[in-house]
């Protein structure tokens, strides 16, 4: 289901007697936008108990029994944060607007929260193939690449997901590194209705230039344990700076390759060697900085990581027959150099 998450600080705050508490909110009303049929929406309202006492939510009263509420269950401490939130079953086409009371000991009234917003029957979902199968969950991929990545961009990524199961799920990603953020809508995904997540990487939290890999996992519902059956690879590559660098071209490193391909017959073999030329046809040194490998299944050796102007040396290649039969992505090579105009440099190899 669709999340709108708003922030509403509560205040508590004691009078002259400690008893005479009021609670205060800077927005109580939150517009949860466009939902489709059936498609259940839900408004997260956050708060805080800014008082020197407990709060105790007593209970939280919809004006419908369209609508259900979450609440703490137990006494929220003083400046603890806390959630109420509130779902809309969206069963009826149109414009929505309902309200929940909440009674606690922070207040002689009722405070009162409001959600509106419309529901739509053309509503369209996602609509294509989902080829990767992770439980009752389905997948349109099961790899992100964050591809040409500068320093101080936000790049994003969608994983388009599917519910083949008969229960409600609550997916989301476990296990997401410091630079990666998710976010699923709608945030309850019912029996056959279909959602995303939005990955949003923050580069500026990558360590280093070059490919950066990791694995997340889906998992169903909240709490669920991590399976290598819900594995999703993620992988960025980061380039090199050049600003703030006066470079004449003439005077620059360049790489040149005899080829960017590798075409492997094993022919029943269990493992096969290419070999590809690296000269430096500029007029500065030039630095391979980083040699890497996007999958399993290969082995690289380089003769040289320094080149002068007008060197050579030798990449060469083994692909292992069986390790590559175990890779779902591309087997690529990935080198990072202080040539301006290329600064990356992949390798393809298609194995046979």
């Amino acid at each position: 289901m669709n999340r709108i998450k708003i922030i509403l600080p509560l205040f508590l705050m004691a009078a002259l007697p400690v008893a005479a508490q009021k609670l205060v909110a800077i927005k109580a009303d939150v517009d949860a936008g466009k939902t489709g049929y059936m498609q259940p929406v839900t408004a997260v309202f956050e708060f805080r108990n800014k008082s020197h006492r407990k709060l105790r939510i007593e209970r939280v009263v919809p004006d419908c029994r369209c609508t259900t509420i979450e609440y703490p269950k137990n006494e929220v401490g003083s400046n603890e944060k806390f959630e109420v939130r509130m779902t809309y079953d969206a069963r009826q086409l149109g414009h929505f607007d309902k309200q929940a009371a909440i009674v606690s000991n922070g207040s002689s009234k009722p405070f009162y929260i409001r959600m509106k917003g419309v529901v739509l029957a053309d509503l369209q979902d996602f609509s294509g193939s989902y080829p990767i199968e992770m439980g009752d969950l389905r997948l349109d991929k099961a790899d992100l690449e964050f591809d040409d990545v500068n320093r101080g961009d936000q790049q994003v990524q969608e994983l388009h997901i599917y519910n083949n199961g008969i229960k409600v799920y609550h997916p989301n990603l476990m296990h997401l590194p410091s630079y990666l953020t998710a976010v699923v809508t709608p945030e309850r995904l019912g029996p056959g209705r279909s959602g995303k997540i939005t990955v949003v990487l923050n580069s500026a939290l990558l360590r280093d230039y070059g490919l950066t890999q990791t694995f997340v996992y889906l998992a169903g519902n909240p709490g669920d344990k991590v399976s290598p059956d819900h594995e999703i690879g993620v992988s960025a590559v980061l380039l090199p700076s050049f600003d703030g660098i006066a470079l004449d071209k003439s005077q620059a490193p360049k790489m040149q390759l005899s080829k960017n391909q590798v075409d492997i017959q094993f022919d029943g073999k269990s493992k096969k060697s290419d070999v590809i030329i690296v000269t430096n046809t500029g007029g500065a040194p030039l630095n391979i900085t980083s040699l890497q490998l996007f999958t399993g299944g290969l082995k690289v050796s380089l003769g040289k990581r320094n080149l002068n102007p007008g060197e050579t040396t030798k990449l060469k290649i083994t692909a292992m027959r069986e390790d590559l039969s175990k890779v779902r992505t591309r087997p690529r090579i990935l080198m990072i150099t202080n040539d301006p105009s290329n600064p990356k440099i992949t390798i393809t190899i298609n194995a046979k």
